[in-house]
């Protein structure tokens, strides 16, 4: 048997003795050169991508806080405000007997009316408190509803409406008040959560920016040493674009997080100091006159009536929730707040005249100190805490507005700016390195 001749195998191919392999071509000064450049410009890509993407996300959160966490915080506190200075006026109203004053029947039309505009807002926007708002929607009706019973049968003289007017009361703290509050409070951590990333420290730009301009003077150093010259003008070009952007975004970013701190500070925090004490005193407002609507039966009013004036001024007539907000206030605020504070002594001072007239069975005496416009009384009292209430909530969402308007302003043409000195960084030094590696050829 005859084996078939095997086929010669095919020769190896050639390997050119000149030709150096890939590790051996990195360790030459060309293939070095070549690797930072590559380096380089990875780097200086990362950092131009996280600048430019930083500066648009901070700006997208800004963007919400001033045109829609902070508008719907405003409308929250406005529909707290507006359902409980309802409450109030309705039970003062109720005290006049027969029919209300007009400035009285207005003022709770009014405070009706922008409740319903602050419902109309939230539910467009309701989200995760869409079932918050539905409540409130369901519930405001009845609310109204109860009311308007109460001062039917209080224009003809029948005792039953002051159990409608409790029963709307009762509603409204048991159902309305809290529901708003909860929509209030969502609605502030709302936009504490865009006030903080909007304000964030950008992590990633700011490394890989270091990072960058550490590979740039290690890249000068080592052509320096190498080729004997001083400076590489593409490198010296890709270094000042890397310092300006670095210094650029550092201090954007420093008058970014600054305004929005100070809109916190002695803006939208102080918003809520002072619609606490607004919506307390409203509160208290409302006990003071269903105390007097029970007739003798108001003894859980009173009581809540005490307690809200010890929350508002605590109980030495110091601190409370006047006390808690005047810590963080300016100068401006803190004389707001000391007027506050003087319209609740003037208010405790002249409730304890109409507990005095009550207690002594002088009703009607005591109902025209309690609802009376003039000097003394608990109503001029409480108008003028209200209204400095009122010029103190206005004075911060001021401040809020102008440094949120003044932390957009620091962002003004940074991605663009960024942008252009990091492609500026890049082309530079590719330019400078890819002139080095070309000598070598």
């Amino acid at each position: 048997m005859t084996l078939a001749p095997t086929a010669p195998a095919p020769p190896a191919p050639a390997v050119d003795p000149t030709r150096p392999g890939l590790a051996a071509l990195a360790r030459t000064t060309p293939g070095r050169l070549t690797t930072l450049l590559a380096l380089l410009v990875v780097l200086g890509l990362a950092f131009g991508a996280a600048m430019v993407v930083g500066v648009q996300q901070r700006g997208g959160r800004l963007d919400e806080v001033r045109s829609h966490s902070g508008p719907l915080t405003v409308q929250a506190q406005q529909l707290y405000r507006s359902l409980s200075d309802a409450d109030a006026t309705a039970a003062s109203a109720f005290l006049a007997g027969g029919v209300e004053s007009a400035s009285a029947a207005r003022r709770y039309q009014q405070d009706i009316a922008e409740a319903g505009k602050a419902l109309a807002t939230a539910s467009n926007s309701a989200g995760a408190n869409a079932r918050v708002v539905q409540q409130l929607t369901s519930q405001l009706p009845v609310y109204t509803g109860l009311v308007e019973t109460a001062r039917v049968y209080n224009r003809l003289g029948i005792p039953l409406g002051a159990a409608y007017l409790r029963e709307a009361s009762g509603l409204m703290r048991d159902k309305l008040l809290p529901a708003a509050k909860s929509l209030y409070q969502a609605e502030t951590a709302r936009l504490a959560d865009d006030r903080s990333a909007a304000a964030g420290f950008p992590w990633v730009a700011i490394p890989v920016g270091l990072l960058l301009l550490a590979g740039l003077v290690v890249g000068q150093v080592y052509l320096s040493r190498r080729t004997k010259r001083v400076f590489n003008r593409g490198l010296l070009v890709g270094c000042a674009a890397a310092v300006v952007a670095l210094l650029w975004l550092t201090v954007s970013w420093g008058a970014l997080a600054s305004h929005l701190g100070s809109a916190r500070d002695h803006g939208s925090a102080q918003v809520e100091a002072y619609a606490q004490i607004r919506l307390t005193a409203l509160q208290a407002r409302a006990d003071e006159s269903l105390t007097l609507v029970a007739r003798g039966n108001g003894a859980s009013f009173e009581r809540d009536f005490r307690q809200r004036m010890t929350d508002l001024v605590g109980s030495d007539g110091k601190g409370g929730l006047i006390g808690a907000a005047r810590s963080g206030a300016d100068d401006a605020q803190r004389r707001q707040l000391d007027a506050v504070r003087k319209d609740v002594t003037d208010w405790q001072a002249a409730h304890a005249k109409v507990r005095s007239l009550d207690d002594g069975g002088q009703y009607p005496q005591a109902v025209k100190v309690a609802i009376g416009s003039g000097p003394g009384s608990a109503a001029d009292a409480f108008g003028s805490l209200d209204r400095h209430a009122a010029g103190a909530i206005e004075a911060a969402n001021a401040r809020f507005t102008d440094q949120a308007s003044a932390a957009a302003s620091s962002q003004t043409g940074a991605a663009i700016g960024l942008g252009v000195l990091a492609a500026l960084c890049v082309v530079g030094t590719a330019i400078g390195l890819q002139r080095r590696v070309a000598e070598y050829r």
